[in-house]
């Protein structure tokens, strides 16, 4: 009979996605993983197989909440303009902010180094893009275009944000797509 877990894998994940954040990925050690999340190592295993998995569980959970707050975000925002920058910045917690844009890099740098997380990580920008250009344009085409470009910009602007941290992070960001949303 198997046993019952006393930690849900949801909770687990968690905590081992803050960790991740702490350390980054090839810090993410059974050990580690073990004194955060309260369970022996030897458990950590039965349920993840090796350290790659567990890493990979972790980020696989990470992106489902990402798809799920984009879903809502995408679901309730006004379609227009202004609904466009109201997404974006939904999906980037200004407490957060510092944090996602330095640490946060070496999660994205094994996001892109493993096909699956990778494979994921092209299909939430595609879902994106799709939810920012019909806020953008009712021409398809020109709507993935500028989808595409205000992604980008949004991203470009969170990297060069973290450089310069004059202004909070959600104006800073925000000046910056509303500059472009007057220029395009």
């Amino acid at each position: 009979m198997a046993r019952r877990k006393t930690i849900p894998d949801e909770q687990v994940l968690d905590t081992l996605f803050e960790l991740m954040m702490k350390t980054g990925p090839d810090g993410l050690t059974f050990a580690r993983a073990a004194k955060a999340s309260g369970l022996s190592a030897a458990t950590l295993v039965q349920r993840y197989g090796n350290r790659e998995r567990m890493v990979e569980a972790t980020l696989l959970q990470a992106w489902d909440r990402l798809d799920a707050e984009t879903k809502a975000a995408d679901d309730e925002e006004e379609l227009s303009p202004e609904g466009a920058v109201k997404l974006l910045l939904r999906l980037m917690s200004s407490e957060t902010a510092e944090r996602d844009a330095t640490d946060g890099l070496l999660l994205l740098r094994e996001d892109i180094r493993n096909p699956r997380l990778r494979k994921r990580g092209a299909a939430w920008g595609r879902v994106l893009v799709l939810a920012l250009g019909r806020r953008l344009s009712s021409d398809p085409e020109e709507a993935n275009i500028q989808g595409w470009q205000m992604a980008a910009l949004w991203q470009g602007a969170h990297t060069l944000w973290a450089f310069d941290q004059t202004a909070p992070a959600d104006r800073a960001i925000r000046q910056a797509l509303e500059a472009w949303l007057k220029r395009r």
